[in-house]
């Protein structure tokens, strides 16, 4: 299962731990990745995503179509291979 955000493309990343004696261990940081359905009224269908919880703040915000719009604008390309 990848660690992906669908519309973003916020993957995890990696860094240090610190200990208090300034030791340091690699460790990941992970997105806060969310599976949520979502249902495009303009289309009619109902669509699954892994998603960001920053780009569901901002899906909250502008709604899923013109988010959308506004990601292949900036020239991302999105796939719903899942399209229901």
């Amino acid at each position: 299962m990848s660690k992906v955000c669908d519309l973003t493309g916020k993957k995890p990343i990696t860094g240090n731990h610190v200990s208090h004696s300034n030791r340091k261990t690699k460790r990941w940081f992970y997105p806060n990745l969310q599976t949520k359905r979502f249902f495009m009224p303009e289309t009619g269908e109902w669509v699954t995503l892994k998603v960001s919880m920053s780009a569901m703040r901002t899906i909250n915000k502008l709604g899923l179509h013109a988010y959308i719009k506004k990601l292949e604008k900036k020239g991302e390309i999105i796939y719903f291979a899942d399209a229901v």
